[in-house]
C-alpha cells in the first residue's frame, strides 16, 4: 500500500487535489484544530482542543494538513504502514482515505466533481459536505484544481516551441481571481 501511494504523489492531479484539501481545510502539516501549531512529527499530536464555532463549543483532535482525527490517523497508519506523522506520511494517509472513498481513479482521470462528491464526507470543508461546517463552493474548488493542474502543465517542457497562444477569456478571469 505505502509504495503505491508514495508513487502517486508525483501525479499532477493527485498533487492538485491534495493541495485543494489543504487549502479548503486551511491547514498545513503542523496545524492543530483551531490553528495552533505542533512541533513533533513523531506521531499524531493526540490533543483535544475546544473552540467556539457558531456560538457552540466544538472539541476535536484534528491535526495536520488534512486535519486527521486521532482515530482516523490510527486507522490510516495501520492500513498504510506509516511510522510517523511526517508530511510524506500525512500525504499517503490522505490518499488512503481518498482511495477508501473510491475517489482515487476520479482524481487520476481529472473527474473533479466525482472526486469532490466522494470525498466531502471525509473533509468537512469540501462542497456538499453534510457536517454543517463552512464549505468552499464547487466553483472555488474547480477553479483551484484547474489553476493548479494548468500551472503544473505550464512547468513541463513544451514538446515544440509555442507561439504565445491566446488564453481563453475564462482562463484570464480565473487568473484574476487568484491574483486578487
Amino acid at each position: 500500500q505505502m509504495t503505491k501511494y508514495a508513487e502517486l504523489l508525483s501525479n499532477r492531479n493527485v498533487k492538485a487535489f491534495l493541495a485543494l484539501i489543504k487549502y479548503t481545510e486551511g491547514a498545513g502539516y503542523q496545524t492543530l484544530f483551531g490553528g495552533e501549531r505542533f512541533t513533533s512529527f513523531d506521531d499524531h499530536p493526540r490533543r483535544k482542543i475546544t473552540k467556539t464555532l457558531g456560538g457552540k463549543p466544538i472539541t476535536s483532535t484534528a491535526a495536520g494538513a488534512y486535519q486527521f482525527l486521532t482515530r482516523t490517523w490510527d486507522e490510516c497508519a495501520v492500513a498504510v504502514g506509516l511510522l510517523d506523522f511526517s508530511p510524506l506520511s500525512q500525504d499517503q494517509a490522505a490518499l488512503y482515505l481518498i482511495d477508501r472513498r473510491r475517489a482515487l481513479n476520479a482524481i487520476l482521470d481529472g473527474d473533479w466533481k466525482t472526486a469532490l462528491e466522494r470525498c466531502n464526507r471525509e473533509w468537512a470543508s469540501l462542497p456538499g459536505s453534510p457536517y454543517g461546517q463552512p464549505t468552499k463552493s464547487l466553483e472555488t474548488c474547480l477553479s483551484f484544481l484547474y489553476a493548479n493542474t494548468e500551472k503544473e502543465e505550464a512547468a513541463a517542457p513544451a514538446p515544440f516551441p509555442q507561439l504565445n497562444p491566446e488564453r481563453p477569456s475564462w482562463f484570464r478571469s480565473l487568473l484574476q481571481l487568484f491574483r486578487s
